[in-house]
């Protein structure tokens, strides 16, 4: 259940198809690049193939390659959605790692009982903010931002308001 609520959240944030020359992830439709549908499948695929993606299609591939990794179902109601939005933008040991610092867990990038244990010790709407503070800091510190920061800025700013009203 809190998986199809956040991913529909974050599916609505990614849209159709585009292959624009500065994103650094190339080909992507969905949220979901080229290249990582092809590790999922363990198969090359084609243009075609990327372009006939569909949401029902790449749920699986969002719940395996983000949602479960960043251990979103033991997280904190605005907690998870906030981590989970942020991994798929930027990466599970990212997204992992950052949690991990607000939290004041070890900062491995694979977040295990410890972290959960100590996000459910902090306030979750505070904590959600943390994140999507540190989130926006980080995008704006990367070289392709001024292309994508009217997007990203928005982005954040979105999870953060509804992963705030998550945690009521």
């Amino acid at each position: 259940m809190k998986f199809d609520i956040c991913f529909q959240m974050v599916i609505k944030h990614e849209g159709g198809f585009v292959e624009h020359p500065k994103d650094p992830g190339g080909m992507t439709n969905l949220g979901v690049t080229k290249a990582a549908w092809e590790e999922y499948l363990g198969r090359e695929v084609t243009e075609q193939e990327m372009r006939d993606l569909t949401v029902e299609t790449v749920k699986p591939f969002y719940r395996k390659n983000y949602w479960d990794r960043v251990r979103a179902d033991d997280l904190p109601p605005g907690v998870d959605y906030a981590v989970f939005d942020f991994a798929v933008n930027s990466g599970v040991a990212r997204a992992s790692r950052m949690l991990q610092e607000c939290v004041g867990a070890t900062k491995d990038g694979s977040i295990g009982p410890k972290t959960v244990e100590s996000a459910k010790q902090h306030d979750g709407a505070k904590l959600a903010q943390e994140i999507c503070d540190k989130r926006l800091q980080f995008l704006q510190g990367l070289p392709h931002f001024s292309t994508f920061a009217r997007g990203w800025t928005r982005r954040v700013i979105d999870v953060a308001k509804v992963a705030q009203e998550m945690t009521k």
